[in-house]
């Protein structure tokens, strides 16, 4: 998933520097913003998963 968001937001810069009109230009950039967001949330989520598992594997039984 971190992979999509990144591609995205990547397309998202191509598009805002290919864009002609300010409004799309701006449009773009902001979608950027958003996709850059998901992806960074998506990685702490993923580091977040990857801690807990290793805690689990980790713990003794109680």
């Amino acid at each position: 998933m971190l992979k999509f968001y990144l591609d995205r937001a990547e397309q998202a810069r191509e598009d805002a520097e290919a864009a002609t009109l300010s409004n799309v230009a701006n449009r773009c950039r902001r979608s950027e913003a958003a996709w850059t967001l998901l992806a960074e949330r998506a990685a702490l989520a993923e580091r977040n998963r990857e801690k807990l598992a290793l805690e689990k594997a980790t713990a003794s039984p109680a």
